[in-house]
């Protein structure tokens, strides 16, 4: 892929905020409770790819404006102005998520419903605020949540995720935290200032290491146990091989912090 770039673009259906080592993809379409339209699929995907190639972002945080987190897919598909290019062969939000191999925050103030679970699920965190609600709906439209099932039941309970696509009924930020669907809950006045400590903590560690360990968690989940640890014996070697590895341990035993950008 070539290098990407932000400048001249317009992004109509999201907000784009660097600072600090952390890229903040806003979902912008309060109005229709920031579901998802191509055009927003879209800017995510590119911002994503973006944040992938830029080794001064360290952390993506994916937030909201408005009362709703995100009500899942557009069904009436309107059509929205943007500049921002299509890339060849973009990946479903999802697979762009579990492979951008850097830590990924969401930061959740309203309901989460149907296909929105698609970003909550393949997030590396998700911190809520305790009056937010999940739900996965689609059964009471005729429809089932597919997709979804691809992460949501490698967080969340095989049992317990049945229930919440069978039945379609919503659960609150303490049930969501008790079947693994976020990390954790905070009152929505404490939720901006929870979410800027993880991420500026997550920002703050190594960050070649992070996408190193990243890579080998998402690459030996889909490999039985007996593949998986030769496959991350392998790993460990070239851990202790980088420069992160070296200056993190240098750093340690002359009682220092690490420096990260040497």
């Amino acid at each position: 892929m070539k290098n990407l770039s932000l400048e001249g673009l317009i992004f109509e259906a999201t907000k784009i905020d660097i600072k600090n080592n952390i890229m903040t993809i806003t979902l912008d379409r309060p109005e229709k409770k920031n579901a998802l339209n191509n055009a927003m699929m879209n800017e995510i995907n590119y911002a994503l790819a973006y944040a992938k190639q830029e080794k001064s972002i360290r952390v993506i945080c994916i937030a909201a404006e408005g009362d709703i987190f995100c009500a899942g897919a557009d069904l009436s598909q309107t059509v929205s102005e943007s500049n921002v290019p299509k890339l060849e062969n973009a990946d479903d939000i999802s697979i762009s998520l579990r492979h951008i191999y850097k830590p990924v925050v969401c930061k959740i103030q309203g309901s989460v419903l149907a296909g929105a679970l698609l970003i909550v699920t393949n997030a590396t965190h998700a911190i809520a605020s305790k009056e937010a609600s999940f739900s996965a709906p689609e059964i009471h439209r005729g429809l089932w949540p597919f997709m979804v099932m691809a992460g949501l039941f490698r967080v969340m309970p095989r049992r317990a995720g049945l229930d919440f696509i069978m039945r379609g009924k919503p659960i609150d930020s303490k049930k969501a935290q008790e079947w693994g669907l976020i990390n954790e809950y905070v009152n929505r006045d404490e939720l901006d200032k929870r979410v800027d400590e993880i991420t500026k903590e997550l920002a703050s560690l190594a960050p070649k290491t992070m996408q190193l360990g990243l890579k080998a968690y998402e690459k030996q989940d889909s490999k039985s146990f007996d593949e998986a640890l030769p496959y991350l014996k392998e790993q460990i070697s070239e851990c202790f091989k980088s420069e992160n590895a070296k200056e993190g341990i240098t750093a340690f035993l002359e009682k220092r912090k690490p420096n990260w950008d040497k």
